[in-house]
């Protein structure tokens, strides 16, 4: 499974998006391997245009849903703390998504570049789309 951020999925749903980032998420729901969690949720349906709510709405729930429990808040918190230590700030969703992905060991696909920066202080596994998508740890 590869967990999209908003990042990825706001850019796939703008008429004038990247295509290379459209074709990646679409061949991610080709293949059932795309999924979402809260905080995602927020950030992509809590700043949809009221006509797109419903639609949206109906996309969203045929694909894989990761809740967030209060133990990967404290993860989340722990990896703030870390990142911290060595100097990054980062938008705290955005470490509460990569925390999800690292305990879930998954992959995360994502257009910011925060999860870059993440990805050079945790194990945290950037999806590369191509051929079979794949991560590497080394390009972060």
């Amino acid at each position: 499974m590869v967990l999209v951020d908003s990042s990825a999925w706001i850019e796939s749903l703008r008429r004038k998006g990247d295509m290379h980032v459209k074709l990646a998420v679409e061949g991610l729901l080709d293949a059932y391997e795309a999924m979402w969690c809260s905080p995602v949720r927020l950030e992509v349906l809590g700043g949809a245009r009221r006509d797109e709510r419903a639609r949206l709405g109906r996309m969203f729930s045929v694909i894989p849903y990761r809740s967030c429990k209060e133990d990967d808040w404290d993860r989340a918190v722990a990896l703030a703390w870390r990142l911290r230590g060595r100097g990054l700030t980062v938008p705290w969703l955005d470490v509460l998504i990569a925390s999800v992905a690292i305990h879930d060991e998954v992959r995360l696909y994502a257009v910011d570049k925060h999860f870059r920066e993440i990805a050079r202080h945790c194990p945290l596994m950037l999806y590369q789309p191509g051929y079979g998508g794949s991560f590497n740890d080394t390009d972060g």
